[in-house]
């Protein structure tokens, strides 16, 4: 499959089924997450694999939003690596982790694995509720596993609007 044919096929999965993600294909995946570019290849990102119990039980304390996920990528960044822009009034944080996150996401899909992405839930409750270092801010999660029978895309997930309204040349 083609990356087009991938990018029209991929779409954000809400109810998930028991199969989970073997650990090859996690491991692939999280591989994609760590090629992906940061400016000035700072790399301050981190990834958090969920899937025990407990930290599950975590995840459904601040969000609703897991349909049953097996498996839940936490993607963080350390804000004391960052690169600032010019301007001083931008940083690389948000951007390299949406980066990462969006390699993670496109890599589940190439491996077959469902995925949605999740930024319903507050960044600091979860941070609080996973222990996670106070230096790190949470940019998303993202749900991963198999879809339950019956699952699959939202009615209006083809519809995009042309070209011609999303992009202009200069």
């Amino acid at each position: 499959m083609d990356f087009i044919q991938l990018a029209e096929k991929r779409y954000s999965c809400k109810k998930y089924g028991e199969r989970a993600v073997e650990a090859e294909k996690l491991a692939r995946i999280l591989e994609a997450g760590r090629l992906a570019p940061t400016a000035k290849n700072l790399q301050e990102l981190r990834v958090y694999v969920v899937r025990s119990e407990e930290g599950l039980e975590k995840i459904d304390r601040v969000t609703p939003c897991r349909y049953g996920a097996g498996t839940v990528l936490v993607v963080a960044y350390d804000r004391r690596n960052v690169f600032t822009y010019p301007g001083g009034k931008r940083d690389s944080g948000t951007e390299d982790a949406t980066i990462v996150a969006t390699h993670l996401l496109l890599a589940a899909a190439a491996e077959g694995v469902d995925s949605c992405w999740v930024n319903f839930f507050d960044p600091e409750k979860l941070a609080a509720e996973l222990g996670l270092p106070e230096n790190e801010d949470v940019l998303m999660l993202l749900d991963l596993g198999y879809a339950a029978e019956g699952a699959g895309p939202l009615p209006n997930h083809g519809s995009r609007k042309p070209l011609a309204e999303t992009v202009a040349y200069l």
